[in-house]
C-alpha cells in the first residue's frame, strides 16, 4: 500500500517483510500540495486532464499520439512479453507431466545370439510403447511461491513503466503542440511590429527626402527594422523544430504533421483552476512510484528464492506405461508398469554458493528500497517545482501584460506628441522598440505558462490511466 507524503527515517534504512509488500524505509504522512495563486484546486486530479483546454486539435493529437506512438507499441509488447513468463511461472503451480509413445523395429547382433545356427542373423523384434510421467514439486520452504511473488512483480512493475511513457507521451504531445502554437503567436507579434517599425521607416524616409528628416533619424529607424525581421527566422525554425517533434510523436513522418497544429495562433489556454489533489492522492497516481514499489516486492521475493535453494527440494513423481511386442496388446494387463515416490534433492555440497546468492539478492534488495524512496522524494519534488514554476510564472505574465500596456500606450503618446511636433523622432522609435520588447517578452510568458501548465499535469500524472 502506498501512503502519501513521505519523511526519511532518522536512523538507517528497514528491511521490509519478505512475505508482505513492502513500505518505504520512513514514515508517511497527508500534506496537502502547494498552491498556485488561485490557479489551481484541491479537487480531485483528472486523468484526461487535456480535455480542460477545451481544443479539439489536442484532443485529436492526443488521441493519436495514444494510438500510433511507436515507443508505447514497443512498451505493450514488452508488457506482453513479461506477462507472458508470468504465465510460466505459474505453471510451477501444478503438476509437471510429459506423454510418450514410440514403435521401434530391432534386430540383435549375432555376437549376442549365440544359439543361433552359422550364417542366420537374428530375427527383427518390434516393440510399442507409450506412458505417462507426472511430477510435483511440494513448496515446502516457498521457492515456487517466492517465484511466482517475484514474476507477478516483474509484470506489475513492466505495466507501470508503460504507464509512465503513456504520461510521458501524452505532455510531450501537449508540449510539441503548444511549442508550435507560442511560436506563431510569437511570430505574429513579430509580424505586427515589423508592419509598424515598417512605417516609422518609411516616414523617415519621406522625410528625409523632404529635407524635414535626417539621414541619422533613417538608420535608426531602419536598424530597428532589421533587427526585429532578424527575430523571425528563429521563430519560425522553432516553429517547424516542434511541428516535427509533434508528428514523430503522434507516429507519422514530419512531412505528414499535423496542418491544424501548423496554422494555430495561440497556445492552449486554461478557463478554470488546475485540479491537484493532496499528497496521497499524488504518490498512489504515480506509475513511477508503483513501478520502484513492484521492483522491490520482486527483489525481496528473490531473497525468499534464494534462501529456498538452500534447502532440499521435495517432488512426488509417478509413471505409468505400457509395452508390447503388438501394438494391439498395448491395453493388455500384462503390458502395464508402473511406479510412484518421492525424489528428494539436495545441493548441500554447494552451500557457500548458496549463501553468495543470498547476499547478493539481499544487496539487489537494498538498492531496490533506496531506489523506492528516492523515487518518491524526486516525485514530491517534480511537483513541488512545476507548482512553483507555474506560480510564479503567473505573477510575471501578469506583470509583464502590465508592462507592455504601458509600453503600447507610451508609443501611442510618442506618435502623437510627435505627430504634433512636441517630440523627436527618436522619442518614437526608443518608445516603439520599448513597445516591441515588451510584446514579444509577453508572448514568450504565454508560453511559459502552458509549458508549466503542462509540467505540473504531468508530475500529477495524468494521462496513464487510458483503456
Amino acid at each position: 500500500m502506498l501512503l502519501p507524503c513521505w519523511r526519511p527515517a532518522r536512523s538507517g534504512r528497514r528491511r521490509p517483510t519478505l512475505f508482505s509488500p513492502p513500505l518505504a524505509s520512513g514514515a508517511f504522512v497527508s500534506s496537502p500540495l502547494g498552491s498556485a495563486n488561485g490557479a489551481t484546486s484541491t479537487a480531485e486530479a483528472r486523468n484526461d486532464w487535456w480535455r480542460l483546454y477545451a481544443d479539439p486539435t489536442l484532443d485529436g493529437l492526443i488521441e493519436q499520439a495514444f494510438a500510433q506512438n511507436n515507443e508505447l507499441e514497443a512498451a505493450v509488447a514488452n508488457l506482453r512479453a513479461v506477462r507472458a513468463s508470468l504465465s510460466e511461472a505459474r505453471l510451477g503451480l501444478f503438476p509437471t507431466t510429459n506423454t510418450s509413445a514410440s514403435a521401434t523395429r530391432s534386430r540383435a547382433s549375432v555376437a549376442t545370439k549365440p544359439g543361433l545356427p552359422a550364417g542366420q542373423q537374428a530375427p527383427e523384434v518390434d516393440v510399442y510403447a507409450v506412458g505417462l510421467d507426472a511430477s510435483y514439486e511440494i513448496d515446502l520452504f516457498g521457492r515456487v511461491a517466492s517465484t511466482l511473488r517475484a514474476a507477478n512483480a516483474d509484470a506489475e512493475a513492466q505495466a507501470a513503466v508503460l504507464d509512465v511513457i503513456r504520461v510521458t507521451v501524452a505532455a510531450e504531445t501537449a508540449r510539441a503542440y503548444a511549442d508550435t502554437c507560442s511560436a506563431n503567436a510569437q511570430i505574429a507579434v513579430a509580424e505586427r511590429t515589423i508592419g509598424l517599425q515598417q512605417n516609422t521607416a518609411d516616414l523617415t524616409q519621406r522625410l528625409l527626402e523632404g529635407g524635414a528628416g535626417t539621414g541619422l533619424d533613417t538608420a535608426r529607424a531602419r536598424s530597428l527594422l532589421a533587427s526585429t525581421r532578424a527575430q523571425l527566422p528563429t521563430l519560425r525554425a522553432q516553429r517547424d523544430g516542434a511541428l516535427y517533434r509533434l508528428a514523430t510523436l503522434t507516429g507519422v513522418a514530419p512531412a505528414e504533421a499535423s496542418e491544424a497544429a501548423r496554422s494555430c495562433q495561440r497556445p492552449p489556454q486554461l478557463s478554470q483552476p488546475i485540479p491537484v489533489g493532496d499528497g496521497a492522492a499524488l504518490l498512489a497516481r504515480r506509475p513511477d512510484v508503483r513501478q520502484a514499489e513492484r521492483a522491490l516486492v520482486g527483489a525481496a521475493a528473490r531473497v525468499n528464492v534464494a534462501t529456498a535453494a538452500l534447502f532440499p527440494t521435495i517432488s512426488l513423481g509417478g509413471s505409468i506405461s505400457s509395452t508390447a511386442l503388438e501394438a494391439g496388446d498395448l491395453s493388455d494387463d500384462t503390458s502395464y508398469r508402473f511406479s510412484f515416490g518421492p525424489l528428494i534433492s539436495w545441493s548441500f555440497p554447494n552451500i557457500l554458493a548458496g549463501r553468495a546468492r543470498i547476499e547478493a539478492a539481499d544487496a539487489r534488495t537494498d538498492a531496490a528500497l533506496a531506489t523506492f524512496d528516492q523515487t518518491v522524494l524526486l516525485a514530491l519534488q517534480e511537483t513541488e517545482t512545476a507548482l512553483t514554476n507555474y506560480a510564479n510564472e503567473l505573477d510575471r505574465r501578469a506583470a509583464l501584460t502590465e508592462a507592455r500596456d504601458q509600453a503600447a500606450n507610451a508609443s501611442r503618446l510618442a506618435r502623437l506628441r510627435f505627430d504634433a511636433g512636441a517630440d523627436s523622432l527618436f522619442t518614437v522609435l526608443d518608445a516603439q522598440r520599448t513597445e516591441a520588447a515588451a510584446d514579444a517578452t509577453l508572448a514568450q510568458s504565454d508560453a511559459l505558462v502552458t509549458t508549466y501548465q503542462i509540467a505540473l499535469f504531468k508530475a500529477l500524472a495524468g494521462g496513464w490511466d487510458q483503456t
